[in-house]
């Protein structure tokens, strides 16, 4: 059986398609799955070297749908030919574009038969970024305001769909005239698109015209920018970001290199604001967490299938072009790519 693998050579990543084997034996709590789509995500090596998971070779596709094929002596929740979907462990040694993955079951929810498997295995990481950022972290509620930063990429639309399900206003930016008009389309009672693709200054005195000069109660980025005199960047400035923050306002960064200065930090203070690291690969850190987790994708599919969470991934592509689809996503970070088996 083959699957696609990330080697490291020094700074460059190759992507190659190699041999894997399967245990002979399933274990007790093991799920073998046939796997029908598979969603890639761009690596990032100096996570896995941080938690002590850098290899030789890195397995890649662990956002999946599919059907069960056979399960472990001890296997409660699933039997052969249920629908199921999940997301593979860091530690996994099955690369999601093989044709069979073993994984626990406890990793796994059932699919809803009117959701379609590549739609699922697009949002599925997502939206996990979504509830993490959204519900553990900011413990949003009904009548606050959210900036979500990028709402047209696939993380950013997720925020937008379950904020607006939860009846928050949601102030977003576009970073083209083409997502601009996208996001225009949705739920415009809601959403206010700020477009800093002209002018990312213009991004402040917006939130403040909108919230009356209050700022926001929740921004949730995905990148900031750290110094002034950086190269032009879409990303938002991290004091923009504060001064935008409300009094009692929670900031949900993706960025993981981030450094407040002593003048950032008092005004943080002076806000009694607050700031989270979004990283959604803690879930699987403590089996504490297990039960949580699995409420989480079980409530994800469940807004899918009822239409509250819509994605937008490209259309899917065939499995012999997972390798150059791969370096496509690595480079430029485009939508979701979706591979169907």
């Amino acid at each position: 059986m083959k699957g696609l693998f990330c080697r490291i050579d020094g700074s460059d990543l190759k992507f190659v398609t190699q041999e894997t084997t399967l245990p002979e034996v399933l274990g007790s709590h093991d799920v073998r799955i046939h796997v029908k789509a598979c969603a890639l995500s761009p690596v990032d090596p100096r996570l896995l070297q941080d938690v002590g998971l850098q290899s030789n070779a890195i397995p890649l596709g662990r956002e999946l749908a599919g059907i069960v094929q056979q399960v472990g002596p001890k296997v409660t929740f699933f039997q052969p030919d249920d629908e199921v979907v999940g997301i593979l462990p860091l530690d996994s040694a099955c690369s999601g574009l093989g044709d069979v993955v073993d994984i626990n079951e406890q990793y796994l929810v059932e699919k809803p038969e009117k959701l379609s498997r590549t739609s699922v295995a697009a949002a599925l990481e997502d939206g996990l970024r979504a509830y993490t950022a959204l519900h553990t972290q900011a413990r949003v509620a009904a009548g606050q305001t959210l900036l979500v930063v990028d709402g047209a990429s696939s993380f950013g639309l997720m925020c937008i769909q379950l904020a607006c399900y939860y009846g928050v206003k949601v102030l977003t930016t576009s970073h083209s005239q083409e997502q601009h008009a996208f996001l225009e389309k949705l739920r415009p009672s809601l959403v206010r698109v700020i477009p800093v693709f002209k002018n990312p200054s213009d991004l402040l005195p917006a939130i403040m015209e909108e919230t009356g000069g209050l700022g926001v109660d929740i921004v949730v980025d995905q990148g900031v920018s750290l110094h002034e005199k950086e190269e032009l960047t879409l990303h938002p400035h991290k004091h923009d970001i504060i001064t935008a923050l409300a009094v009692g306002g929670h900031w949900v960064t993706s960025h993981q290199d981030l450094q407040l200065d002593p003048p950032d930090s008092r005004l943080m203070f002076l806000k009694s604001a607050s700031l989270s690291f979004l990283n959604p690969q803690v879930w699987l850190a403590s089996s504490f967490q297990q039960g949580r987790y699995l409420h989480i994708l079980k409530d994800i599919v469940e807004k899918m299938s009822a239409g509250i969470l819509r994605p937008q991934p490209e259309e899917p592509r065939p499995l012999q072009e997972a390798a150059a689809a791969m370096e496509d996503l690595q480079l430029h970070h485009k939508k979701k790519t979706v591979i169907e088996m």
